[in-house]
C-alpha cells in the first residue's frame, strides 16, 4: 500500500513538472514574438522571471517524481521520447539562438521554432507519462 502512495505522489510531481516546463518553453517563445514591442520592459522582466522560475521548479519537481517512484514499463516510451526529445529539441532551439546571436547562417531561424517545438512536445510526453503512472 506504502508503494502505490509513493507512485501517486511521485505521478504528481510528474505531471507538475511537465505542466511547469510546457509554460516556462511557451511563456518564453510568446514574450519573444507576440508580446515584443506591446509591453513595458518591466513587465517583459517579470515575464522573463516567470518563464525561468517555471523550468527550475519544472526540473525539481521532475527530480523529486523520480525519487519517489521509478519507470514502470508502460511509460518507458513516452520517457524516452520526452527526454530525447529535449536533448533534441535543446540543441535546435539554444544552439540555433545561439549561433544565429554571432552571426551565423539566417537559414537557421527555420530551425528555432522546430526545436521549440519539439521542447513542448517533449513536456507533453512527459504529462502523458505521469497520467499513465497515476492509471497504474
Amino acid at each position: 500500500m506504502q508503494r502505490q502512495s509513493e507512485t501517486a505522489k511521485g505521478s504528481g510531481f510528474l505531471i507538475a513538472g511537465a505542466v511547469f516546463g510546457f509554460l516556462g518553453v511557451a511563456s518564453g517563445a510568446f514574450a519573444a514574438h507576440a508580446l515584443r514591442g506591446s509591453l513595458t520592459s518591466e513587465a517583459m522582466d517579470w515575464l522573463a522571471t516567470a518563464s525561468q522560475y517555471w523550468l527550475v521548479h519544472a526540473a525539481v519537481l521532475v527530480a523529486l517524481a523520480a525519487l519517489l517512484s521509478g519507470p514502470q514499463r508502460q511509460v518507458g516510451r513516452l520517457l524516452l521520447f520526452s527526454g530525447w526529445g529535449m536533448v533534441a529539441g535543446g540543441l535546435a532551439f539554444s544552439g540555433s539562438l545561439a549561433v544565429l546571436a554571432i552571426g551565423g547562417p539566417h537559414f537557421l531561424v527555420w530551425v528555432t521554432p522546430l526545436g521549440g517545438s519539439l521542447l513542448l512536445l517533449s513536456w507533453l510526453s512527459l504529462a502523458g507519462a505521469g497520467l499513465m503512472r497515476l492509471r497504474n
